[in-house]
C-alpha cells in the first residue's frame, strides 16, 4: 500500500475533501489526519449498515448479535461482563438478555462461585444463528476487503493496531 487510498475513496466518502495526495498535491498532515478519522468513521459506521442490513431477515438487531457475539465467545459471562464488553449499563445488557432468553437464544445458569450471579450460555438455537451470522459476516468481509491483497491487510490491521494503541494511552 502507497500510504494513499484509490482516487475512488473520496466517492465513497460524500462531502469529504480528497486529502490523499491522489491528485498529485500533497495534503497538509492535519488535514490528512482529519480526513483518516472521518474515513475510519464512515467506514466503520458503513459495514456495520451493511452487516446489519444483510442479517435483517434473520430477525436480529444489531443488539441482540452483539450479545450473542460476546456470549459466544465467552460462554458463561455474566450479565456484567457483557455489559463491559458492549460498552453498555448492566441493566441494559439484562433486558438484552431476557429478550434473547424469551426468543430460546440463550439460557442463564447461576454461577456455581457466586450464588448471586448468573452466567449465560448460547442455547442450540442460539449456537445455530451464531453459525448463519458467522456465515454472514464472512460474505460482508468478503465484500468489504475485495480487491485488497494479504500485505495491504495486513498493513492495514498494523495500523489500526497503532492507532488502537494510541487511543489506549491518551490520559
Amino acid at each position: 500500500m502507497s500510504g494513499s487510498l484509490p482516487a475512488s475513496a473520496s466517492a465513497t466518502c460524500p462531502g469529504l475533501p480528497d486529502t490523499s495526495g491522489t491528485d498529485g498535491r500533497k495534503a497538509a498532515p492535519d488535514t490528512l489526519k482529519r480526513d483518516v478519522a472521518l474515513k475510519m468513521a464512515i467506514v466503520s459506521r458503513l459495514m456495520r449498515k451493511h452487516f446489519d442490513e444483510a442479517i435483517a431477515e434473520l430477525g436480529v438487531t444489531r443488539s441482540q448479535w452483539t450479545v450473542i457475539a460476546v456470549v459466544s465467545s465467552r460462554p458463561g459471562a455474566t450479565q456484567r461482563v457483557i455489559a463491559e464488553a458492549l460498552e453498555i449499563s448492566e441493566v441494559s445488557a439484562g433486558r438484552l438478555v431476557d429478550r434473547l432468553i424469551a426468543e430460546g437464544m440463550v439460557e442463564r445458569k447461576r454461577k456455581h462461585d457466586d450464588r448471586r450471579a448468573h452466567a449465560i450460555y448460547l442455547t442450540p438455537k442460539g449456537q445455530e444463528l451464531t453459525g448463519t451470522l458467522s456465515d454472514v459476516a464472512t460474505l460482508s468481509e468478503e465484500a468489504t476487503f475485495a480487491g485488497l491483497s494479504d500485505e495491504q491487510l495486513r498493513q492495514i490491521n498494523a495500523t489500526l493496531e497503532a492507532i488502537s494503541a494510541n487511543l489506549g494511552n491518551i490520559q
